[in-house]
């Protein structure tokens, strides 16, 4: 199963290495990884994804509050929570067709060419991992020089939140 995990650390050099070799060591694979700085500048968030049965990540979780530059972890799969991707797409766009059809599949996916060259496009698209999978899927048609994730983000609705 598919795990949201949100971390607030401190801000403090080798604390990112900590978390992830805490997964290391456990043999667990971190599907996405996205860290900066919070309101407060010596805090960070992290939000990691991973895939694990419940028991397995009950237990990173408890491994993660035992390390001394986490302050709060909080599950957002246990939340109803907004979770987003932003990713780049680097196409070839060699031909007037080709741009037009380009053009026409970023507004119907709400994305934005951010970039343009006489024969690439740079296109930014924001989303769920769901969207932009789609996305990639409607693309295939024209040439995809490259790809560029983000990694999940997320923030619980409502009332409940990471903060200490």
């Amino acid at each position: 199963m598919r795990h949201i995990i949100s971390i607030l650390m401190e801000n403090e050099t080798g604390a990112l290495s900590r978390v992830s070799g805490l997964f290391s060591q456990r043999g667990y694979n971190i599907e996405s990884l996205t860290v900066a700085p919070t309101e407060d500048p010596t805090l960070s968030r992290m939000t990691l994804v991973t895939k694990g049965n419940d028991a397995s990540i009950e237990q990173i979780i408890k491994q993660l509050n035992k390390l001394i530059d986490v302050v709060k972890v909080m599950e957002l799969s246990d939340y109803s929570h907004i979770e987003r991707e932003m990713m780049f797409v680097k196409v070839v766009a060699a031909e007037m067709d080709a741009c037009a059809s380009i053009k026409r599949l970023a507004d119907i996916f709400r994305a934005r060419v951010i970039d343009v060259s006489n024969k690439m496009y740079t296109i930014e698209i924001t989303g769920s991992p769901e969207k932009l999978d789609g996305f990639l899927d409607t693309m295939k048609v024209h040439k995809i020089v490259e790809v560029v994730r983000s990694g999940a983000m997320g923030i619980p609705r409502g009332s409940a939140s990471l903060t200490i």
